[in-house]
């Protein structure tokens, strides 16, 4: 086994302190990477929460992460010491199944195995997270850093941002497309690079108009607040698609009447219970879609992409020592609009 050191949480509480950590040694496929800096998910609070006083394996979050190659097993054949890499939520997957066969591994049948709290497939233990210094991962999992993508911005685009590009590829979002973003945080704000990048015609809808010279700096033509009947009625069957990156629970309806003839809402931030009434659905032959994270293919094309226009996040970079007020001021909705750890200070 080998040695390192991560963020784990405390078994008392909802805090996460520096802890010894041990790694598999490599497998022939595998490469080890040194964690440069780390993106704070909603995903991870849940999985905090979900976990607080449950007991069970240790849990270091994280799943979306940028390093440095610092060793590679005797089979690897396209990663040497010193590679720029970027490793997302996913780690593994049966590799045989219908979805893996189509290079959507995120949907494997068996269930992908997920960077932190997942079952490797090989020896059954539980997967730690890229809250720490060191990540052991197959080459397979692994995807080459482009150049001129910023490290610690692009971190987020492991996690946030394929889990919106498969979508906005999916429904064949380009020019002459109308897009609407509901809400702009993690996701939203990276929707709104990624549509406007792809030639769409791109409007924010938000709570309150604070956010609107945000929406304009990101690219976006239009700006709804989601509280103004009169300016949701006006928007009525305007948009082909929406993209819901809302993490509340919220009434769908909203936003389905803003979905033109045919076009679809992609639910994407709420991953709980939700009540859809027939009729939005049935006025307007709309549909209603959802996605998460992304195939390795697709993976690999999000960051190319990025890197020929641009695109990272909007990142607030903290020393990892700051995570647990990251999680805090995440909890708060106080980041605009991801935060990125630094995990230099675990040497």
């Amino acid at each position: 086994m080998r040695s390192t050191v991560g963020w784990q949480l405390e078994e008392a509480s909802s805090a996460l302190r520096r802890a010894p950590l041990e790694r598999r040694d490599l497998r022939p496929d595998d490469i080890a990477v040194r964690v440069d800096f780390c993106g704070v998910c909603h995903s991870d609070l849940h999985a905090l929460q979900a976990r607080q006083g449950a007991g069970g394996p240790p849990l270091v979050p994280g799943h979306e992460f940028t390093g440095t190659v610092t060793e590679t097993g005797p089979e690897v054949g396209d990663f040497t010491v010193g590679d720029l890499v970027a490793v997302g939520n996913i780690v593994d997957s049966c590799g045989e199944c219908a979805m893996c066969r189509a290079d959507q591994e995120n949907f494997c049948h068996a269930f992908p195995t997920l960077t932190y709290d997942g079952t490797d497939r090989h020896d059954g233990s539980t997967t730690l997270g890229g809250y720490s210094r060191e990540y052991v991962v197959s080459e397979r999992f692994t995807y080459r850093l482009p150049a001129g993508l910023d490290p610690a911005a692009a971190a987020p685009l492991l996690c946030a941002g394929i889990t919106v590009w498969e979508p906005l590829r999916a429904l064949g979002v380009g020019p002459g497309t109308k897009v609407a973003v509901a809400g702009l945080g993690g996701l939203g704000h990276l929707t709104v690079k990624l549509a406007v990048a792809l030639g769409a015609d791109t409007t924010v809808i938000s709570r309150s108009a604070d956010k609107a010279d945000d929406a304009r700096r990101l690219g976006a033509d239009g700006f709804l607040v989601s509280t103004d009947q009169a300016q949701m009625a006006a928007a009525r069957d305007r948009f082909d698609v929406v993209i819901d990156t809302i993490a509340a629970p919220h009434d769908l309806g909203l936003y389905l009447h803003l979905v033109a003839l045919d076009g679809t809402l992609s639910q994407l931030g709420h991953l709980g219970s939700v009540t859809v009434e027939t009729t939005d659905l049935l006025v307007g032959r709309k549909k209603l879609s959802s996605g998460g994270s992304g195939g390795r293919l697709a993976t690999a094309a999000m960051l190319d992409f990025c890197a020929q226009h641009g695109i990272t996040a909007d990142i607030e970079l903290l020393p990892s020592t700051q995570v647990n007020e990251a999680l805090d001021r995440l909890r708060h909705n106080d980041v605009r609009y991801r935060f990125v750890l630094d995990m230099s200070d675990l040497d």
